[in-house]
């Protein structure tokens, strides 16, 4: 098939009232590290600043990792609140 023939495929447009994903406790590392990986490697692209902090995030131990886990946990549970009141008022 040539791109040419490929149907475009639209996507349902997301509910502004739709409650937010929660967060991986990774992504609390990222947002709270990036600034710091991009003041100690200057002039780095976006995806290097990337797998930077991948690398940092790997070679943290499992009670380094706990206090994102821990808010990680909190964000899930605050999505599937968010989540159960969204449904009630869809039904």
């Amino acid at each position: 098939m040539s791109t040419a023939e490929k149907k475009k495929v639209t996507r349902k447009k997301r509910d502004p009232d739709a409650p937010k994903r929660s967060l991986s406790a990774y992504m609390f590392f990222a947002n709270e590290n990036r600034d710091v990986v991009r003041s100690e490697n200057p002039g780095v692209s976006f995806g290097q600043v990337g797998k930077l902090l991948g690398e940092k995030w790997k070679a943290l131990t499992s009670e380094e990792k706990t206090p994102y886990e821990a808010k990680a946990e909190a964000d899930k549970k605050r999505y599937e609140k968010e989540k159960a009141e969204y449904a009630k008022k869809q039904a």
